[in-house]
């Protein structure tokens, strides 16, 4: 999925040089980088700028709902722009994180056993493993 950053419209905020640098970075590659590998890659066309401006334009994104802040446990910080409701799996042989999509019709309620009343604001699912090559040689 493609975001044309030029006519990108977010409501209250102004996209100065360094957000839409920042916003490009993160569409391009949507590997749920850190802050710090996000100035890695954004001097790279932008050498200028400081770790600190991109954190201001990390936390800016993030408070008009551009981008997501996901946190795994004690790591850093990484930053996620999609922003449909979706899960991740953090594959702990390599560090990378994978988003995954919620198949179509299953509510929360299929799975899980939510008190009576519950209405969920946020959700927030982090499975953790390895991606491996499945084992075609087992008996099913």
């Amino acid at each position: 999925m493609k975001t044309d950053i030029e006519t990108l419209n977010i409501p209250g905020l102004r996209m100065t040089k360094q957000r839409k640098e920042v916003y490009r970075v993160l569409m391009e590659n949507r590997d749920h980088p850190t802050a710090t590998e996000v100035y890695e890659r954004v001097k790279q066309s932008t050498p200028g700028i400081s770790l600190a401006t991109v954190y201001n334009c990390l936390e800016t994104l993030v408070e008009h709902h551009a981008v997501r802040q996901v946190n795994f446990e004690r790591e850093s910080s990484r930053y996620c722009p999609n922003l449909s409701e979706h899960g991740h799996f953090h594959d702990e042989s390599t560090g990378s994180i994978h988003d995954i999509q919620f198949k179509k019709g299953v509510k929360l309620s299929d799975f899980l056993d939510l008190p009576e009343g519950a209405q969920v604001n946020n959700l927030d699912i982090t499975l953790r493993g390895t991606l491996g090559t499945p084992n075609h040689n087992s008996a099913n």
